[in-house]
Formats: structure tokens, C-alpha cells, sequence
């Protein structure tokens, strides 16, 4: 089932909420909306799902699988619709919470008893939660309940799923957890899903496409590898991970990084965007492209090592690399070195320094 969203504006009084959002969601595939608060992700998702309505302007329009479904009520739509807080029924077990939109169910699409209890049971296992049906909300763990949460969403066999930052509220082991269990079900289910998340590494780590947000417009569109490392903008580049900018020129295809103020030539100032784990450090400045800079800490905990350091201008730089490459020089706090990048990237927009 996909899902494609055409021209969608939406205004709370004089401030847009979104403008001209397009996308699509291919079938089967579990497609990430990522960017900071406040831009619009969690609106478009609403209204995707029936919950908030748009600008009635030319050419607005949703479908699914190629059928619009502007003016369908929210039950028509058949969406599983997952809440960051998981917005269960305190007074209903497990059990209860994911048979719930089964049991209210009327006429032709009312199953019989044990029809619910089959597929109740089947989704208990599907989300790990076996024995636990009997139990109330207050008694299972923040990542226990937004499993049940997810199997009532499920629950109603519908055309899709929407997450609205399903991880959010959860401590971070129990959201690394939950990433990679939802990624193996998603791969056995093969259900069109759009979360919400303004945590990069979630989107990359779970999505088969990413779609960036910032005020609400799209910025980018694509898979994980090509946003992360084929950025269209500066937004992308910063957003998507840890970022250094540098000023420098080219010569030879080869980059030379240079103090903001003593580049001669106007014509040859560029802003060079590159990531931590693109910086190369060294002692001497041999070749004379890099950049001077004193290291201020070095954090060798975890499986890199992560230095910081301060250019001449006191501009801060961040630097990633693994555990034998740092081996080589052995750097401590205080060296003086030389920073340079292995590769960067300039965007074509014309900048002043």
C-alpha cells in the first residue's frame, strides 16, 4: 500500500504549519520523517491519517495506493496510528487494549469471539509479549507497553501504519532495543509504515527512506545513504550527524584550509562542510593543507575515540577516529596539531565569510 501526499499546506491562523509538502511512501517500505521541533512532521503525519484536515488548494490532495481518500472518515482510512505516549486504556489488560478496536467493530466487519482471540494472540506473539496478556498497563515496562500499543494499531489489519515518535518517551538502551525489534517485524510484515522522529540515528538506523523536514517544507527525500552522504543543503549536512566548517580554497582538486582572515583573494573563498570521522590529524604540516589547532580533550571511552580542539581563531573543531589510528600518535591534551580534512563538501550557494 502507498502513500502519496500532493501540495499539502496547512495553516494554524497566520503561521504554516507546512507548504506544499509532496512525498511518497512506497509500498512496503518504512519511511522515516526527520527534523527538528516544530516542522511539521507530527502535523503532516495527522493529516495523513485523517486526523487534521489542510488547505483546500488546487491540486491538494492524499492517496493511497493511487486512490484519494480527501473526505474519507478516519475509520475508512483503516490506519494503524501509533501515540508517542501510547495512550492505553488503564482499565484494560494487555489483552484488552489490543482486542479493543476489534470488539467495537459493527455488522459485516464484527468477528466472533474466538476470530479475536486468534489474532490477539497472534499479535501477543508477534510482539513478544507472551504471557503478559493478562497484565494491566501500570504493571509492564515503558518498551513493554508501546508493544501493545503497536499490536492494537495493528490489530485492525490496517493499510498502513503511522508512529508519531514511538521511541520518544523511552530511555535510550530500551530504544536501541526497540529499533531493531521494529525493523525485524517491519521485515516480516511488509507494512507501508511513516514514524515520526527528530533523532537522526533512529532514522537511518530503521528507515528504508528518509524524508527531512525543517519549517515546514521537505528539504530532502531518499534513502539513509544517499541523505547522509549526498546532502542538497546545509540544513541536511548539519542536521544528519555532527558537522565542522572550515573555510579554505581549492587548488589541484586538493583542499587547503585556511584562518577566515587571510585568504587573498575573494574569488577563492569557500565554506568546506566535513564530518568528524573525515578529519585527519597530524603532528606535522608537511604538505601545508591543514589547519593549526590545539587539542582540548580526548575522550577514549566507547569504540572511538572522540577529540576536541580549538582552532587558532578559538572556533571549536570535532574529530572522530578509531582506537588504532589513535594508536599512531597517542595525542593528549594540549598538543598543538595540524587538522586535516579526507573529504568535504561545498555547497554551491554563495556565502560570505
Amino acid at each position: 500500500m502507498s502513500v502519496e501526499v500532493r501540495n499539502i499546506t496547512k495553516k494554524f491562523g497566520s503561521f504554516v504549519a507546512l507548504e506544499n509538502i509532496n512525498l511518497t511512501a512506497p509500498d512496503g517500505d518504512l519511511v522515516a520523517l526527520l527534523g527538528p521541533s516544530g516542522s511539521g512532521k507530527t502535523t503532516l503525519l495527522r493529516i495523513i491519517a485523517g486526523l487534521e484536515s489542510f488547505e483546500s488548494v488546487s491540486g491538494a490532495d492524499i492517496l493511497f495506493r493511487g486512490v484519494s481518500v480527501v473526505g474519507d472518515r478516519l475509520s475508512e482510512r483503516r490506519v494503524g496510528f501509533v501515540f508517542q505516549h501510547y495512550a492505553l486504556f488503564r482499565r484494560h489488560t494487555v489483552y484488552g487494549n489490543i482486542a479493543f478496536g476489534l470488539k467495537v467493530r459493527r455488522g459485516k466487519e464484527r468477528l466472533s469471539s474466538r476470530a479475536i482471540r486468534e489474532r490477539v494472540m497472534k499479535l501477543i506473539h508477534l510482539v513478544q509479549l507472551d504471557g503478559l496478556e493478562l497484565r494491566y498497563p501500570d504493571q509492564l515496562s515503558g518498551g513493554q507497553r508501546q508493544r501493545v500499543a503497536l499490536a492494537r494499531a495493528l490489530a485492525i489489519e490496517p493499510q498502513f501504519l503511522l508512529l508519531d515518535e514511538p521511541f520518544g518517551a523511552l530511555d535510550s538502551r530500551v530504544r536501541q532495543n526497540l529499533r531493531r525489534w521494529l525493523r525485524r517485524m517491519h521485515d516480516e510484515i511488509k507494512l507501508t509504515s511513516i514514524f515520526v522522529t527528530h533523532d537522526q540515528e533512529e532514522a537511518l538506523e530503521l528507515a528504508d527512506r528518509i524524508v527531512v523536514m525543517n519549517k515546514g517544507r521537505v528539504e530532502q527525500e531518499g534513502t539513509p545513504t544517499e541523505v547522509f552522504h549526498n546532502p542538497k543543503n546545509e540544513f541536511v549536512m548539519d542536521f544528519l550527524g555532527n558537522v565542522n566548517l572550515f573555510h579554505g580554497r581549492i587548488e589541484s582538486g586538493r583542499v587547503f584550509l585556511e584562518q577566515s582572515g587571510i585568504i587573498a583573494n575573494v574569488d577563492d573563498r569557500k565554506r568546506f562542510f566535513v564530518r568528524p570521522h573525515e578529519i585527519e590529524l597530524v603532528p606535522d604540516n608537511i604538505d601545508n593543507a591543514g589547519l593549526p589547532a590545539k587539542i582540548k580533550r580526548v575522550q577514549l571511552a566507547g569504540a572511538i575515540v572522540k577529540v576536541e580542539l580549538t582552532s587558532i581563531e578559538n572556533n571549536e573543531i570535532f574529530v572522530e577516529m578509531s582506537h588504532e589510528k589513535y594508536a599512531v600518535h597517542k595525542f593528549q591534551n594540549g598538543d598543538s596539531v595540524f587538522v586535516v580534512p579526507k573529504n568535504s563538501i561545498v555547497f554551491p550557494e554563495d556565502y560570505s565569510i
